[in-house]
């Protein structure tokens, strides 16, 4: 088993300059996994589709048709491979790891929230504070557009791995 650390170096660097650093390390074990039940929808030459139901946390509550705040959507996820004794309708379960969806949320969340932030202050720094609101929403565009470019070469590298529930 391989563990992230944070070289001692940055910590004590930190500690010097009397930066209040707050780091939350987590021992990521290359066997977690991210596991969901599905159905499966279609079945292709090279992938399959299994059509899953993304529950948040609150839908297992008991209370959940009282307060009607449990939400839950149907998603449809593509594995590829080829799946000989699969058939449209035969439940399976998903599986991709930890470290896919770390990836995913950066992509999704943390890199267009830093590029936003850039922009802003740029955009203020250069134009006022109508520039900078505009530049920061802006930046996405290019920035989304990318990653549907990339789609293809990103797919590759977040795939999902089937088995058969049962």
């Amino acid at each position: 088993m391989q563990k992230r650390k944070i070289p001692l170096i940055i910590i004590r660097y930190y500690a010097k300059k009397n930066i209040p650093l707050c780091i939350f390390i987590r021992e990521m074990k290359h066997t977690e996994s991210i596991r969901h039940e599905g159905i499966v929808e279609s079945i292709g030459a090279d992938s399959v589709s299994v059509r899953i139901l993304q529950a948040s946390a609150c839908s297992s509550c008991s209370a959940r048709g009282l307060c009607r705040s449990s939400e839950s959507k149907e998603k449809l996820i593509e594995a590829r491979g080829h799946y000989p004794t699969l058939k449209v309708g035969d439940g399976v379960v998903l599986q991709g790891s930890v470290r896919q969806g770390m990836r995913a949320s950066i992509l999704a969340y943390v890199v267009p929230l830093v590029l936003m932030t850039v922009a802003l202050f740029v955009g203020t720094r250069l134009g006022g504070e109508a520039a900078g609101a505009l530049a920061a929403l802006m930046v996405l565009v290019p920035y989304y557009g990318a990653l549907y470019l990339l789609r293809e070469k990103l797919g590759r590298k977040f795939e999902f791995k089937l088995e058969v529930s049962g």
